[in-house]
């Protein structure tokens, strides 16, 4: 793949890295129901070596380590050095069997030694998908497996769809957003998400289409902020200035508080549970 996903690496190690680091105890709330789901779906176990894709924050990568006990091990990889400075801090130095690397994972010299490679929306932003899973399977050993979760289409998924299109006409224009592109929504096509999983080598892909929420937060205040700082609104958004920043919320707070509930602001969301064999 050489140097093909450079956008992606400047993009998680520039202010939006920062802005998602910054994020990530507030982002794993929000993602709460999807990451027990996914959990459940990997069915890890005692005694696995696990490769956590696009690990972020690392908050998983340690959910991952009390699965898999004091037997196994966990690897987490990411592009973005400022969620690996926040992943090394929450791995404190005792835990010898949890360890971070700084890659990209399409290029990675990997070594076949991993019994699981899991990742919760770690892999949907590779300029060439087919190119980065065949490099994924390389690490794992032959009876090892892979398991993420990623999202479904934009129209299915209200809590990026509402705020974006509420906030469309003071962004500045919009390019057609081509379907394939990497970004959130790459694999919003499970046709061709099974078709670039068998190119790369995978068998027996099974992809689960699963309904779920996402929680932006405590109130409709908490929501608006969230809506600007994760999702296709946030990065739409990320060079306007403050005046029009404010416009915005002022169009998102009537709109996000209809999903006001007693446990929070809670929009539908769907996703993709996927699983294939090395």
């Amino acid at each position: 793949m050489g140097g093909n996903n450079a956008q992606q690496i400047e993009y998680w190690n520039g202010p939006a890295g920062e802005r998602w680091a910054k994020a990530q105890d507030r982002i794993d709330h929000h993602l709460g129901l999807i990451t027990e789901a996914l959990l459940a779906f990997a069915d890890v176990r005692e005694g696995q070596r696990v490769l956590d894709v696009g690990c972020g924050g690392g908050s998983l990568t340690l959910l991952l380590r009390e699965r898999v006990g004091p037997e196994g091990a966990v690897t987490g990889i990411d592009i973005s050095t400022p969620n690996l400075a926040l992943a090394r801090a929450k791995a404190h130095a005792g835990m010898a069997d949890v360890a971070f690397v700084q890659a990209d994972v399409s290029t990675y010299d990997f070594q076949p030694v991993f019994d699981l490679a899991f990742s919760r929306f770690g892999v949907m932003f590779f300029d060439e998908p087919i190119g980065a899973f065949t490099n994924i399977r390389r690490a794992l050993v032959k009876t090892g497996r892979l398991v993420f979760v990623c999202w479904r289409g934009l129209k299915e998924n209200e809590w990026a769809r509402v705020p974006f299109e509420a906030a469309r006409h003071l962004l500045p224009p919009q390019e057609p957003m081509d379907p394939h592109v990497p970004g959130p929504f790459a694999f919003a096509d499970g046709v061709r998400l099974d078709g670039i999983l068998q190119e790369a080598g995978f068998r027996d892909v099974r992809i689960k289409p699963h309904d779920t929420t996402v929680n932006l937060g405590s109130g409709v205040g908490c929501a608006v902020t969230e809506a600007l700082t994760i999702g296709p609104l946030a990065r739409a958004a990320a060079e306007l200035d403050e005046p029009t920043r404010d416009r915005i919320r002022i169009q998102l707070e009537p709109l996000l508080a209809k999903y006001d509930s007693p446990y929070g602001v809670v929009l539908p969301a769907a996703v993709w549970l996927v699983q294939a064999k090395a």
